[in-house]
């Protein structure tokens, strides 16, 4: 699996591409094209067109939840595939992506398309349970949430069905390689809990050896204890490496740093994973 990061806060060695809060992702496995996430602008397609990397042309498009800075971008990517006449791809997300959201007032956070808006131009499965894309990449659908300390506290409203609810981002989720090192979780913001993700992927693929974990962790001036419990669940689970990058400030790099191998993130990182 090769992978390189399109969009992320940081940059990956002063490389010039164009950065924002935000995460996108793309991947090719077994001869299959993927993007994960889009960021909150078109500054993904314009990183990618950098690179020499060809977004008209992907199989799958993977959405982590339906937050504006990962799915934001996607209104960019309808409009190149309005004017591209290759296939369409496959666009998968948890049923709940693409609802209204609301974080601290009116202002929406989520997106404006829906999903017949977005019919004609890809096919479309939003599904809760795993999806195998490759024979070694899985969506892993929703999270179990197992741990007493992660994803206990709702993080802005939801609308679903008319009526608005606390929102709790059950549509959270990852993506998971099987490479002969061990598994490599590819997250967008774990808003589902970061170790929650690792032992997911884990009960899904029915290997418990951690090559890497990249993405964000949403650890953002956490509590002490929080912070504590996520570097102590890293140590056990033991992650060959991982790379955090989006939502994780520096301290927290700092701190779990303590129990793993960190790697510094950005956009323009490529990975290779066999």
């Amino acid at each position: 699996m090769n992978l390189t990061v399109l969009i992320d806060d940081r940059d990956y060695l002063d490389n010039a591409l164009v950065t924002e809060h935000g995460l996108s992702i793309f991947i090719e496995e077994s001869g299959s094209r993927i993007l994960f996430d889009t960021g909150q602008s078109n500054a993904f397609l314009e990183n990618a067109l950098k690179m020499g990397i060809d977004l008209s042309a992907l199989d799958f498009i993977i959405f982590s939840h339906g937050h504006y800075d990962h799915i934001g971008g996607l209104s960019h990517l309808l409009r190149l595939y309005n004017e591209s006449s290759t296939d369409k791809p496959t666009l998968i997300a948890h049923p709940s992506a693409f609802h209204s959201r609301r974080i601290g007032g009116f202002e929406e956070k989520g997106t404006l398309l829906r999903r017949k808006d977005l019919e004609e131009y890809f096919r479309m499965k939003l599904s809760k349970t795993s999806i195998w894309l490759t024979d070694k990449l899985v969506y892993l659908g929703e999270i179990e949430r197992k741990n007493n300390f992660e994803a206990q506290n709702p993080f802005g409203r939801i609308i679903i069905n008319g009526k608005e609810e606390d929102d709790y981002l059950f549509d959270d989720t990852a993506l998971v390689y099987r490479s002969s090192e061990g598994l490599v979780i590819i997250t967008g913001c774990s808003h589902s809990g970061i170790c929650n993700i690792i032992e997911y992927a884990i009960k899904v693929c029915k290997d418990n050896r951690i090559r890497d974990v990249i993405g964000g962790f949403h650890l953002i001036n956490p509590g002490k204890s929080y912070l504590n419990k996520v570097k102590e669940t890293l140590k056990r689970l033991k992650p060959a490496v991982i790379h955090p990058c989006h939502c994780t400030d520096d301290n927290s790099i700092e701190a779990i740093s303590e129990g793993a191998n960190v790697k510094l993130t950005g956009v323009g990182l490529n990975l290779e994973y066999y």
